[in-house]
């Protein structure tokens, strides 16, 4: 019960002598006892009153802050009831209010900072909830998982989600850092650690590109490598088949030398072959840079078709081309963007050798353009590898039809993956950003 009831019952029960009493006093003659027993009751209900007023009172405005505060009502003020001791309960209860108020402001606004700067940084951020859920990620995250919002992934574990980043995620421990790779050659730092959130530890991931870092050092190195190969060997061998062209023609007339004009003419094709060695490996340095320009994808596709056809017909591989029924007008480089098509067509038959199937595909929203063939398929330890820096799993294959690939697809801002799915068939899938 709360004070005030007990208030009332004392009152009450005071009416109750004072109403016997005077009742009393009026079936026999008048005292001078009972008046003055009327009379103190008389005064001790005035006196409660006042009590009430001075001592009750108060308390119900402190209650009514109480209230304020559990609804989280930090602007609100008490107002002083002219009491000392409440009065200075009702000071500090109105300063507290008033740094509650200010903190929450601060923390607010903290938090909003927090999210405009987790919103706009390149670095992907994947929060957790405390089941190990996705609670939410910030838009990087979502373009290097490959999805358009988040309400595709909230609420789910990673592993139920069937994407590789967030399948090497799910095997990362907690407090430690991994780099990990994608079938697109694209190479991300990421970390695990956690934060406290209501007294409970919440896990949340950092994934941070080292892609365009690590590229432009590759670059930078084998640029140098091969520019400096390249004068080196085609200076060498232009001094070699120089001499032995100016000793082979000495030789013309003197008998006996055909075995040796032979020889010599062995090492000069010998020269000229590793002289165009060279020069494939110096083409990969001199790729232009893409001058962009709207093209419909399914018409520069419906170009290529009887070309790519000859490459196929004579192994018995049968080329379909899939077109999208809208319009996919996309900015590219036509130039570049058909040399890439060809070598991937290329290195579809190589794989197919004969009797087999080449697919094109494309589609909207986003423009996606899809190679697929049923050839021997690559490996998993191949797959992450295929876009580094002159890798080849030919035999005498010099790395350099992927890596021009990567080049073109890179200066085109393009998503893209190489891999062999599950069903046999290896997909060479290029997203294109919206245009």
């Amino acid at each position: 019960m709360k004070l005030r009831g007990y208030f009332l019952i004392l009152i009450v029960l005071l009416l109750g002598v004072f109403a016997f009493t005077f009742y009393e006093s009026l079936q026999q003659e008048v005292s001078w006892k009972a008046i003055v027993v009327e009379a103190l009751i008389i005064i001790v209900l005035v006196y409660l009153a006042f009590f009430y007023r001075k001592a009750v009172r108060p308390l119900q405005n402190i209650s009514n802050g109480m209230d304020l505060l559990r609804e989280q009502d930090f602007s609100s003020r008490l107002r002083k009831v002219g009491q000392y001791e409440a009065d200075r309960v009702v000071d500090i209860f109105n300063k507290m209010m008033e740094q509650l108020k200010d903190e929450r402001l601060k923390l607010r606004e903290q938090n909003e900072f927090l999210d405009l700067l987790i919103h706009a940084s390149p670095m992907g951020v994947v929060v957790m909830d405390y089941d190990n859920r996705i609670a939410s990620l910030n838009p990087s995250a979502a373009k290097i998982i490959g999805i358009l919002s988040e309400k595709a992934v909230k609420g789910r574990a990673l592993a139920e989600i069937r994407e590789q980043v967030l399948l090497d995620l799910s095997e990362i421990p907690m407090h430690e850092t991994r780099t990990i790779g994608l079938y697109d050659g694209t190479i991300y730092k990421c970390s695990l650690d956690s934060f406290i959130d209501r007294g409970f530890p919440r896990p949340f991931y950092l994934i941070e590109s080292l892609t365009d870092e690590l590229r432009r050092a590759e670059k930078k190195a084998y640029e140098k490598v091969i520019r400096m190969i390249s004068h080196e060997v085609n200076n060498t061998t232009a001094g070699i088949t120089s001499t032995l062209d100016t000793v082979e023609k000495e030789l013309e007339g003197i008998s006996d030398t055909d075995d040796m004009r032979q020889v010599m003419q062995v090492c000069i094709e010998r020269c000229f072959t590793m002289s165009r060695f060279i020069t494939n490996f110096a083409d990969v340095v001199k790729i232009p840079k893409a001058e962009l320009s709207p093209v419909n994808l399914n018409d520069m596709i419906r170009a290529m078709i009887r070309f790519m056809e000859v490459l196929c017909i004579n192994r018995n591989i049968r080329l379909s081309f899939h077109a999208h029924d809208e319009r996919l007008p996309v900015q590219i480089d036509a130039a570049l963007f058909e040399q890439v098509v060809l070598n991937i067509i290329k290195n579809s038959v190589e794989s197919i050798g004969a009797d087999g199937e080449i697919v094109i595909t494309t589609s909207a929203h986003p423009s996606v353009l899809e190679i697929a063939d049923n050839g021997k398929g690559i490996s998993k330890q191949v797959e992450k590898k295929l876009f580094n820096p002159f890798f080849s799993t030919k035999p005498a294959g010099q790395g350099i039809g992927l890596l021009f690939i990567r080049e073109v697809l890179s200066q085109h801002d393009c998503h893209y993956s190489l891999r062999t799915y599950p069903d046999g068939w290896t997909r060479f899938v290029i997203q294109f950003n919206k245009q």
